[in-house]
């Protein structure tokens, strides 16, 4: 498989997970989650499909490019991608806790790992392929986000 298609792979793989855990929770983001308290620096509602679906096409992107250097560092790849598999996952329990559990606190302790895995990957994505390492950069700070957004409605609504 050549390189463009294993980006390609790797971005239709985010986007259909991004989707399917979107589909899972929209009930919850359109019933529960406007009757929450919420801080002064949430985004609106719209926000939130344009920059998952940016930060899943970067992601997808990133993970292409690991995957296409697995012949050349086949260790640091292998490890690269399978936490990148880790962080994915653990962002699809995010929205499960969050919004199908209705449970802030759960969902704030899980993000906590959630932005754990993420590091860990941006750091294993780097050393195999730089522009990996970049397309990274937007979802750390993305997460940095969320998890100060998931505490603050923890609290307001505690």
């Amino acid at each position: 498989m050549n390189r463009i298609t294993k980006i390609m792979v790797m971005v239709v793989t985010t986007m259909t997970l991004g989707y399917i855990s979107g589909q899972v929770t929209q009930t919850s983001v359109d019933t529960w989650y406007p009757t929450l308290n919420k801080p002064s620096f949430t985004p609106p509602n719209e926000a939130f499909p344009i920059a998952w679906g940016a930060l899943y096409i970067m992601m997808g992107i990133a993970a292409g490019l690991v995957w296409s250097c697995i012949e050349m560092q086949r260790e640091e790849a292998r490890k690269g991608l399978t936490f990148f598999a880790i962080q994915l996952a653990l962002n699809m329990l995010w929205s499960y806790l969050f919004f199908g559990l209705k449970n802030p606190m759960l969902a704030l302790i899980e993000i906590v790992l959630l932005w754990l895995m993420i590091y860990e990957t941006w750091f294993l994505f780097r050393k195999v392929n730089k522009i990996a390492g970049w397309l990274f950069i937007p979802y750390i700070l993305w997460v940095t986000y969320a998890l100060a957004l998931n505490a603050s409605i923890w609290y307001l609504n505690r």
